[in-house]
């Protein structure tokens, strides 16, 4: 279990600055995670990496010359927000565009695809890889959907050394996608991992047994076995990454691939150099030559005991790249010649936001968002515990911790904007983007567009009506719909949001108050929200374990339902 910790809504940040502390050699703090403290070389691709915080070395610890140009590091297991990947982005942007990398999963995609968007109506090159090495998580048909785990080394590893090699943008995104295109992972578990604060792991594997196909956010397994010994181990993961060797590979001839034996945070460095011995066997036996082997915790997950194997399949150019010189604080090889240190330019300062011009009816009304925040805070942090449980059956538990976050923010954000004087629409335009930036996750982004959303449905100008307040309601769950691309049965917030968005509708056409209309519309969430127990989920890190959740309702509807129940409070 974790723990040493204080705050556990605070870790992440804590965690960071500490990291920053005892490598500055390396690194330096910039707002949304870190950045190379060297100088690079101007007018090269500058790679950004990122995801959820719980995984280290991944992903601060593979910044410095060679590797990456900055990480963008979110909550534990969640995402970094859109925007401290754009900031991270401005701050080791080289003048060559950026590329920005991580793992294939939901959230990761929905915050990086955004941040590049907004790079690139700034005119900078902004490219993305999200790496999809885990053969457990989706089939070869669909491996697009597959997720990234410690393969995200191989591709992070070749395209920054593309990188410092001079190539172009073109030819780094290129080598990447091969690199990404060539790696494989299959990983195993013999207990979950415990978030900083939580009694319980996020999941359990009965005594004696193990779980086979888990994700590194705490993701339980596919399927269980008993515990084998270490060179049946050696045999399953070899055996399983040999079924698929990646399209091109030229088989008639001694291929070259790079072993990586990966320890997922309990699992000793003996216990993995026993497992390699046999693997290093296997390999030879099939007529592959192993390549610089690594054997060690690469891609972590807290304190779960468990490990993985990647195999990464060269060719002459990835070979020459992977073993390209690298300084960073969990990756070093070669010599390298020291850079200078790098300015603090690149840092992006907090810049007040200015308040626009608000009427008195909607600085009012702006106070009673206030109020319907706080009171959101509040359930939030009385159920963040049983959040992150429910989210732990077939997800990766941070739910509960992600939420506590965002809605604290929300609430700071909305509390500053209305001392100084806003009205009701920018009110909730600052706690949304507070909400999204500082929660991260999928929930985050879905939150902060929802406030935002209603924001505009309610304006500076005029004391909100019920008509107002539920064309807002709507035009939340049109832009999360839209964005996040889940539907009415997929086991999410959706699940509850729509049906809250009719009855509210409908109450409010019917010439109801807002309060009775809200009140019915809260009857029909809780409701929505109970019935998500018999859905098996469709999107997000919980589709690969579906069955798991059969029984559970999703933690997302959970929370939007007692969000709503809260604020109806606030009108009575």
């Amino acid at each position: 279990m974790t723990r040493l910790f204080n705050e556990p809504a605070a870790f992440a940040d804590e965690m960071i600055e500490g990291f920053v502390a005892s490598h500055g050699r390396w690194v330096r703090r910039v707002s949304g995670g870190v950045a190379r403290s060297t100088r690079s070389t101007p007018d090269t691709v500058a790679l950004v990496i990122g995801g959820g915080s719980g995984h280290y070395p991944a992903f601060g610890g593979l910044v410095g010359q060679g590797l990456a140009h900055g990480a963008a590091m979110g909550n534990l297991f969640a995402s970094p927000s859109a925007q401290q990947i754009y900031n991270v982005a401005k701050a080791a942007d080289n003048g060559g565009g950026v590329l920005l990398g991580y793992g294939n999963y939901a959230g990761d995609v929905l915050h990086f695809t955004q941040a590049q968007e907004k790079l690139r109506t700034e005119g900078v090159d902004c490219r993305s890889i999200a790496v999809t090495d885990d053969i457990s998580s989706a089939p070869l048909a669909e491996r697009h959907k597959r997720r990234g785990i410690a393969g995200d080394l191989t591709v992070f590893k070749v395209a920054a050394a593309a990188s410092e090699a001079g190539y172009t943008m073109n030819d780094v995104v290129q080598i990447a996608e091969r690199a990404n295109h060539r790696t494989r992972s299959f990983g195993v578990a013999f207990t979950g991992c415990t978030l900083p604060g939580a009694e319980q792991p996020l999941f359990t594997v009965p005594e004696g047994r193990m779980a086979v196909g888990m994700g590194i956010h705490g993701e339980p397994g596919i399927g269980e076995t008993a515990i084998p010994t270490a060179d049946q181990l050696a045999e399953l993961m070899v055996t399983k990454l040999l079924a698929e060797i990646p399209e091109g590979v030229d088989t008639n001839k001694r291929s070259r691939v790079v072993p990586i034996l990966n320890g997922l945070g309990s699992v000793k460095y003996e216990e993995l150099f026993v497992v390699y011995r046999r693997v290093a066997q296997l390999l030879a036996d099939a007529g592959l030559e192993a390549v610089d082997p690594q054997v060690g915790e690469l891609v972590t997950s807290f304190d779960m005991a468990g490990t993985s194997l990647t195999l990464f399949w060269l060719d002459e150019e990835l070979e020459q790249l992977w073993l390209a010189p690298a300084d960073a604080p969990a990756f070093r090889r070669g010599a390298i010649t020291a850079q200078a240190l790098a300015s603090d330019d690149g840092e992006l300062a907090d810049v007040e936001r200015t308040i626009p011009a608000a009427t008195a009816e909607s600085r009012a009304a702006a106070v009673r968002v206030l109020a319907a925040l706080s009171a959101a805070k509040d359930v939030v942090d009385a159920n963040a515990d049983e959040l992150g449980r429910i989210d732990a059956i077939a997800g990766d538990g941070d739910h509960g911790i992600g939420m506590e976050r965002g809605v604290r923010a929300a609430v700071e954000a909305a509390a500053d904007a209305v001392v100084r004087g806003a009205g009701a629409a920018t009110t909730l335009h600052f706690a949304g983007d507070a909400w999204a930036d500082k929660a991260g996750g999928t929930s985050g982004a879905l939150w902060g567009l929802a406030l935002r959303a209603v924001g505009d449905a309610l304006g500076d100008a005029n004391a909100p009506d019920g008509g107002a307040v539920a064309t807002g309601v709507a035009d939340a769950a049109a832009a999360i719909m839209n964005f996040g691309k889940a539907k009415v049965g997929d086991k999410t917030l959706v699940d509850v949001l729509v049906p809250f968005r009719d009855a509210l509708e409908a109450g409010v056409q019917d010439g109801r108050s807002l309060t009775d209309a809200w009140g019915t519309a809260v009857v029909a969430a809780q409701q929505a929200a109970e019935a998500t127990a018999n859905l098996l989920p469709l999107m997000g890190r919980a589709r690969p374990h579906a069955g798991k959740s059969l029984g559970t309702p999703d933690a997302g509807a959970v929370s939007m339902a007692l969000i709503v129940r809260a604020i109806h409070e606030t009108f009575l």
